[in-house]
């Protein structure tokens, strides 16, 4: 099985042919819509904003030393991945070369609505880098169920997607249902024996794509070259009922109070969302 591209689909195809019966996707022309489409490089960055800070795993870097790490990285001693940079806090400036964010594709979305922000509940907008070797530490399906979308701007990501229906076969961890226990990279088949019945789809993403990854899909990335990426969720009518489920399982860890008071704003900001958006996915 191999991954749907399509360089010229219209909104509606891509309802009903991808949004709908949740099947991943990739857009290879829909950044044209953006400044940022062909400009993005590790020495664009290194000029433009040098000295701006991200944390990686405890230890502060600046843009600088990031470019410089993804591209010294190699297979057998690959940079910490995948460093991140939160676009709106750290880089406001991009915001204006990735208008329209939605790539026309990706709406409606109500984590565009600023009473999401509150619950922190994935409505980041984040620049993804990485170099050769690096990998997502782990497989998962993103958390609340979102939708993912992450348009690669420069080098060469492969990415790994399974089919839906294939939860139990991918051994997701009893503590974390949104994260598997295996290393798809390098799978112990004796202790998960299951998974030599999976059927992973192994597929490259270069520049100027853009990935559609539906909710509830299990995936990992690994970087081929130095890598610079944007990455965005997406929520609305068709998968607010398992966000919603995902609210309670998370903050009922805190407390049931807290569980309780976040469920129900959620609730609203739900509700406010379907009330003022006039072209609900259904």
């Amino acid at each position: 099985m191999d991954i749907i591209r399509r360089d010229n689909i219209t909104y509606e195809e891509f309802i009903e042919e991808h949004y709908k019966p949740g099947i991943p996707l990739v857009f290879t022309k829909a950044a044209k819509v953006w400044k940022a489409n062909g400009l993005f490089s590790p020495d664009w960055f290194r000029e433009n904003y040098p000295d701006r800070k991200t944390d990686v795993r405890g230890t502060t870097y600046t843009m600088k030393q990031v470019m410089d790490m993804v591209e010294a990285s190699t297979e057998d001693k690959p940079a910490p991945y995948p460093m991140i940079f939160d676009i709106p806090s750290t880089l406001p400036e991009l915001m204006p070369l990735l208008d329209p964010l939605d790539l026309n594709y990706a709406s409606p979305n109500w984590l565009r609505n600023k009473m999401f922000n509150i619950g922190k509940w994935g409505g980041a907008i984040e620049l993804f880098v990485g170099g050769p070797g690096g990998r997502f530490p782990y497989m998962h399906i993103d958390y609340y169920h979102l939708n993912a979308w992450i348009t690669q701007l420069y080098g060469e990501k492969r990415f790994t997607v399974f089919p839906r229906g294939q939860e139990d076969m991918l051994y997701p961890r009893p503590d974390d249902p949104w994260r598997s226990e295996l290393n798809i990279f390098e799978p112990d088949y004796e202790k998960y024996p299951k998974y030599k019945d999976a059927t992973p789809i192994h597929f490259v993403v270069g520049p100027g794509e853009t990935l559609f990854i539906p909710f509830g899909t299990w995936h990992s990335a690994y970087s081929l070259t130095p890598t610079i990426s944007v990455a965005f969720d997406s929520l609305n009518n068709k998968n607010h009922k398992e966000f919603m489920k995902d609210v309670w399982t998370f903050k009922s860890r805190d407390s049931k109070a807290k569980a309780i008071a976040m469920y129900s704003y959620a609730w609203v900001a739900t509700q406010i969302s379907k009330i003022t958006d006039r072209s609900t996915v259904k």
